[in-house]
């Protein structure tokens, strides 16, 4: 199952895709490295990506972000970069393969979830993913709900 790491001291959040966690059932966390320009570096420090709808493929042995959109920075001019272009993410290629046989079973999809610098280099957080059907998002809506009246009414008293 997957487990919820804690923002460290080292780690500095640009985005996250909450929405990943809306269709999706994440089963595994994996943290890839990110393969940027400079330009996308800069843009990336002021807060200017966003991860709704990204995913990673896998093709001939290497893992690449798909629709992940890093605006362009103003100060690069005509060195700038494409903002949705595919970018290749670092991982070992015992994870590659690992990930390709997982993928290859029926329903699963790698999805971006977060997007952050962990000391001073550019990550990406992506989840193996099972999607969720109408049922599942209203039942999860239902109990977060619910989670949320509790803590109210423990908060009155």
């Amino acid at each position: 199952m997957a487990t919820k790491k804690s923002a460290s001291a080292g780690e500095q959040i640009i985005c996250v895709n909450r929405q990943a966690r809306h269709n999706y059932f994440i089963d595994e966390v994996f943290e890839a490295g990110l393969v940027l320009v400079g330009s996308e570096v800069k843009s990336l420090r002021d807060g200017k990506a966003n991860l709704v709808d990204s995913y990673a493929r896998i093709h001939k042995g290497e893992a690449f972000l798909v629709n992940s959109h890093i605006s362009a920075y103003p100060g690069a001019n005509q060195f700038n970069h494409e903002p949705t272009r595919l970018r290749k993410l670092l991982l070992h290629e015992r994870e590659i393969e690992r990930l390709t046989g997982k993928t290859k079973e029926r329903g699963l999809t790698l999805v971006a979830l977060k997007l952050y610098f962990k000391d001073g280099r550019a990550k990406v957080e992506i989840g193996l993913g099972r999607g969720k059907k109408l049922y599942d998002k209203r039942e999860t809506l239902k109990r977060k709900n619910a989670e949320r009246d509790i803590e109210r009414a423990i908060k009155v008293r």
